[in-house]
């Protein structure tokens, strides 16, 4: 198959697809033995971005309080948002999100929620997987629902709450 980002040829543009998307998975990679700042350096570095970047993800995700610590004393909300800078540190067009808010607590849960669609209001282009009904109903403007890998409803939210039922998708 083919698939296009920004453009770009996924089989013949691969570097510029890779600096087109940030990417956080669901099971972040992160080494718990750096500090915030020096980890976000390392992948600025990686990058080729500017230090600055740094501070700036730093504010948008809510790290300052927790920006000199060791990445493995945070919580696993401040981990999340630590691979959510991470993906931020290029400025991506296009943003990844598998289950980011899968395991957190509900004040990181809703926390992450208001990055996302802060995220989205300036611009940038959000794949959101989840398993939360509510999370794709209040983030999502386009929802599709996959079951054993077949698309089995597609449309916003009102739309597939008509197709299948209100009480289905809570």
């Amino acid at each position: 198959g083919s698939a296009l980002v920004n453009g770009n040829d996924v089989n013949t543009q691969q570097k510029a697809v890779q600096l087109s998307i940030g990417y956080l998975p669901e099971h972040n990679p992160l080494y718990l033995d750096l500090y915030v700042r020096e980890y976000l350096a390392f992948n600025a570095d990686v990058y080729k971005v500017a230090k600055s970047r740094i501070e700036e993800v730093i504010q948008l995700t809510g790290l300052s309080t927790e920006s000199h610590k060791k990445i493995g004393q945070l919580s696993k909300g401040y981990r999340q948002r630590v691979g959510l800078a991470n993906a931020l540190l290029h400025n991506p067009d296009v943003l990844i999100l598998d289950e980011p808010t899968t395991g957190l607590d509900p004040r990181s849960r809703q926390a992450m929620w208001t990055m996302i669609k802060q995220l989205a209001s300036q611009g940038t282009a959000i794949l959101l997987t989840t398993q939360y009904m509510d999370e794709a109903d209040y983030l999502a403007d386009h929802i599709i629902v996959i079951d054993h890998g077949k698309v089995i409803a597609e449309g916003n939210s009102s739309e597939l709450k008509a197709q299948v039922g209100d009480d289905r998708l809570d």
